[in-house]
């Protein structure tokens, strides 16, 4: 389902799971094998056919919108700044509703679950305008990691880029992505966030790319990516093999 446009891997399990997901007219269950050239998969009862064309766009996404397909609480989502796009494209990993910066979306669910899934550890760069100060003490807590929901954060680098009286702008760089986790970690060392933009997936910037507005990634940024997460993949399992 993924891999024909339909969601994420993650929301199609959820899918399945409620029962909207039928094969040959019986509902589904997590871990039914199918094969596409004699089942009939659909949603809802609409027929799920393979995408012909993969679409990857990077969307500078503003602050207000909501990055999911659809809402149920009526809110503003990013698919209302990729109109045009004829493919069923979704959002990859998480951009909550106030913050803004460099989202990706495509129908790709091999791609996407590539830049999500925590082996590849792909490091997300935040800049955050924080309130008020910020001392060598609270920066070396960030870096060490906090406990979140009862979790500890991983370490991960974070510098001050400017500073003046009550107000510091912070560049953050993660190799995970939990929920709303920097200004978690920020709320845990007593700082409040006034704003929040990611500006780099990887090898992938945000640079020039108008708030609002989106465009296609290349092949060769396509391919790049892939082959990072193919190495880290790979460096992984030789660790665990050693």
């Amino acid at each position: 389902m993924a891999d024909c446009g339909v969601a994420s891997r993650r929301k199609c399990e959820e899918l399945i799971a409620d029962g909207k997901v039928k094969i040959n007219g019986h509902i589904a269950v997590i871990g039914s094998k199918v094969n596409i050239k004699k089942d009939i998969v659909t949603l809802r009862g609409k027929k799920i056919t393979k995408e012909t064309r993969m679409r990857y766009i990077m969307l500078h996404k503003p602050r207000g919108y909501v990055a999911t397909v659809s809402d149920d609480r009526g809110r503003k989502t990013v698919m209302e700044l990729v109109r045009g796009v004829d493919e069923r494209v979704y959002p990859v990993g998480r951009l909550d509703k106030d913050s803004e910066g460099l989202l990706l979306l495509t129908n790709d669910g091999a791609f996407a679950n590539a830049l999500t899934h925590p082996r590849h550890g792909f490091a997300k760069t935040y800049r955050v305008t924080v309130r008020p100060s910020v001392g060598e003490e609270t920066l070396m807590k960030l870096r060490n990691g906090v406990v979140i929901d009862g979790k500890e954060t991983a370490s991960c680098e974070v510098n001050i880029i400017t500073s003046e009286q009550g107000r510091v702008v912070l560049e953050f760089v993660l190799r995970e992505g939990r929920n709303r986790q920097i200004r978690k970690m920020c709320e845990a060392v007593g700082l409040e966030v006034a704003r929040l933009k990611r500006t780099s997936v990887g090898s992938l910037k945000l640079g020039m790319l108008q708030q609002g507005k989106w465009r296609e990634l290349s092949e060769t940024e396509v391919k790049r990516l892939l082959k990072s997460a193919e190495k880290k993949a790979l460096a992984e399992d030789n660790f665990d093999g050693v």
